[in-house]
C-alpha cells in the first residue's frame, strides 16, 4: 500500500519515498511556549499525529522518529516573563505542561523526540559559523545575518514573488543589513531581561539566536542533514521554512533540507479570523475546560474528530455548530459499540488505510467509520442469508468499527479515568505540571498555591524521584 503525499515543495501528490525504510524521518514545528496553545495550534498537532500512527502501522514504529520542537526561547517569551516577574524557564515550563495536557487530551500520540531550542545553542553556533565560513551569512554590528543573495534557489519552497518576499523582509528593516532580504542567525543580547550565551563568529558581545536557525539546529541534531517529511502550519511557508530551507542547504551543500514538505491550511472561527480583538480567540484548554465556546465544555474526542473532517490542506472554520455535529457521531459511535463485548477487535480495514494513504484522505476515512457503524448497527445494504450471518457480520464490523477509531486517536470509551472524570484528570495533571515547574524554579511560594488548591478539589500529593532519571516526579490520590 502506497502513501501519496501533496508535496508544498513540488506542488503535487507523489508516492512517498522515504530515504531509508528503516529510519523514517519527519519533523513539525512545535508551539513557541509563551502562552497557552489555541484551537488553530491544535490543528497541526492532530494532522501530524494522524501521519505519524500511519508511518508507523506501514514501516514498524520502531522505524519512524517524529521530532516536534519546543521553542523556550525567543523575545515573546522574554517579555512575557520580564512582564509577569518570573523567569524564563519558570514560563516555559509551565506554558509547556499545559500544552502537552492538551494535547494528550485531542488524543495525540508524544513524538518521538522533543527537543527544546536551550539545549541546542551549540548546533546553532556550529552552523553560524559554518554559513560564514561559505561566504552565506556575515558579521554586522554583532548580529550574524544570511546573506540571502548567496542562495540562487532562495523562494523555491514558497515561490512566492520576489516583490513579496522583499515585503516581507522589510519588516525587520536594520542599517546594518546588505540586503533587504537578509535575515538574522545571531543577534546580541543587552537587555537585562534577554538571555545570552557566548557568541560565534567571533563576536564578543553575548548574544542569542534568531528564530529561523533554531529549527534548522534541531532538525540536523535529530533526523540529520536531510530527512524525509517537514510538517507545519501554511503560516510557516514563509518566511520561517524558507528560511530553514535557505540555511540548512547552504551549511550541508544539499538540494533539499526535507524531501517532502506538508501544510496544513488555515482555521477561522465562526466564519471570521481568530483573534484577540474580535473576542473570537479560543484555547485548547479553554474549549476543554469552560463553557467560553458553544456554551459549554467539549471532550478532547469531540475536538479532534470535528477538526478531522475537514481535509487537513484546506481552511477550517471552527464553529459551535461542528462540535456538536462531532459530539452526536461520538454518542452514536459510542452506543453501538456498547452493545459488543469490549474485548472484541479487528485489524483496521484496508478502506481507511487506503483513504489516509492518499494525502491523509479523513474525509472518506470517516465515511467508511459511518459505514462500519451502520452495519455494526445492522443496517446493510446486502440483506444477510440468516440471523447467524447478521450476528457474525455486525461483531465484525464493531471490531473494525472500535479498532479503526482507536487507530485515528478517537477514544469513544466512557469519559473516565480511574474512576476520576477526565477533564478533572486534565486539570489535576495540568496543576502538577506548573507546581513542578515552580519548584524547579525555586518558586516555593507558588508551589505551595498549587499544592493548597489540589488540596481543596481533593487531591493529595506525594512528592518522590525517577529512580531511573532522578529527576523529582509527583503522583498523586484521591483523598477518601
Amino acid at each position: 500500500m502506497a502513501i501519496r503525499l501533496y508535496n508544498t515543495l513540488t506542488r503535487r501528490k507523489d508516492e512517498f519515498r522515504p530515504i531509508d525504510e528503516k529510519n523514517v524521518r519527519m519533523y513539525v514545528c512545535g508551539p513557541t511556549v509563551y502562552d497557552d496553545a489555541h484551537i488553530g495550534n491544535a490543528r497541526p498537532v492532530i494532522v501530524f499525529d494522524l501521519l505519524y500512527r500511519l508511518l508507523r502501522h506501514t514501516y514498524g514504529a520502531e522505524h519512524v522518529t517524529y521530532a516536534r520542537n519546543i521553542t523556550d526561547l525567543d523575545d515573546k517569551i522574554n517579555l512575557r516573563a520580564h512582564e509577569r516577574g518570573i523567569s524564563i524557564r519558570e514560563l516555559t515550563e509551565g506554558t509547556a505542561a499545559r500544552f502537552h495536557a492538551a494535547v494528550d487530551a485531542l488524543g495525540c500520540l508524544r513524538p518521538t523526540v522533543e527537543p527544546r531550542a536551550t539545549d541546542h545553542i551549540e548546533e546553532m553556533k556550529a552552523l553560524c559559523e559554518k554559513l560564514v565560513a561559505s561566504g552565506h551569512a556575515y558579521v554586522a554590528e554583532d548580529h550574524v545575518l544570511f546573506s540571502v543573495p548567496s542562495m540562487a534557489e532562495y523562494g523555491k519552497l514558497s515561490k512566492r514573488p520576489l516583490d513579496d518576499m522583499i515585503a516581507g523582509a522589510r519588516v525587520d528593516v536594520a542599517p546594518y543589513k546588505r540586503s533587504d532580504m537578509d535575515f538574522v542567525l545571531w543577534k546580541p543580547s543587552r537587555e537585562a531581561h534577554e538571555p545570552g550565551w557566548d557568541s560565534p563568529c567571533g563576536i564578543a558581545q553575548p548574544g542569542r539566536p534568531g528564530w529561523h536557525i533554531e529549527c534548522s539546529a534541531m532538525a540536523w541534531r535529530h533526523l540529520g542533514e536531510v530527512f524525509d517529511i517537514h510538517g507545519g502550519g501554511i503560516d510557516l511557508v514563509f518566511p520561517h521554512h524558507e528560511n530553514e530551507v535557505a540555511q540548512s542547504t547552504c551549511a550541508f551543500g544539499h538540494k533539499v533540507m526535507a524531501n517532502v514538505w506538508m501544510h496544513n491550511g488555515f482555521l477561522q472561527v465562526e466564519g471570521e479570523k481568530m483573534s484577540k480583538s474580535l473576542g473570537n480567540f479560543v484555547t485548547i484548554d479553554e474549549l476543554l475546560s469552560t463553557d467560553t465556546f458553544g456554551g459549554r465544555k467539549w471532550p478532547g474526542e469531540v475536538l479532534r474528530l470535528a477538526m478531522m473532517k475537514t481535509h487537513y490542506r484546506q481552511p477550517i472554520d471552527w464553529t459551535a455548530r461542528a462540535l456538536e455535529e462531532a459530539d452526536a457521531k461520538i454518542r452514536t459511535y459510542r452506543r453501538t459499540l456498547e452493545k459488543f463485548n469490549s474485548t472484541e477487535s479487528a485489524d483496521v480495514p484496508e478502506a481507511i488505510l487506503n483513504a489516509l494513504s492518499d494525502d491523509l484522505n479523513t474525509h472518506l476515512a470517516l465515511v467508511e467509520i459511518d459505514r462500519l457503524d451502520r452495519q455494526a448497527s445492522g443496517v446493510s445494504a446486502i440483506p444477510p442469508s440468516s440471523e447467524t450471518e447478521a450476528i457474525d457480520r455486525q461483531t465484525i464490523a464493531a471490531g473494525q468499527l472500535r479498532a479503526s477509531l482507536a487507530f485515528l486517536g478517537v477514544d469513544v470509551a466512557a469519559p473516565a479515568v480511574g474512576g476520576v472524570n477526565k477533564l478533572f484528570h486534565l486539570q489535576i495533571e495540568t496543576l502538577i505540571a506548573a507546581r513542578l515547574a515552580a519548584r524547579k524554579a525555586k518558586n516555593f511560594a507558588e508551589s505551595d498555591r498549587i499544592r493548597d488548591e489540589l488540596a481543596a478539589m481533593g487531591i493529595q500529593l506525594k512528592d518522590g524521584k525517577d529512580p531511573a532519571t532522578g529527576e523529582p516526579v509527583t503522583t498523586w490520590a484521591v483523598m477518601r
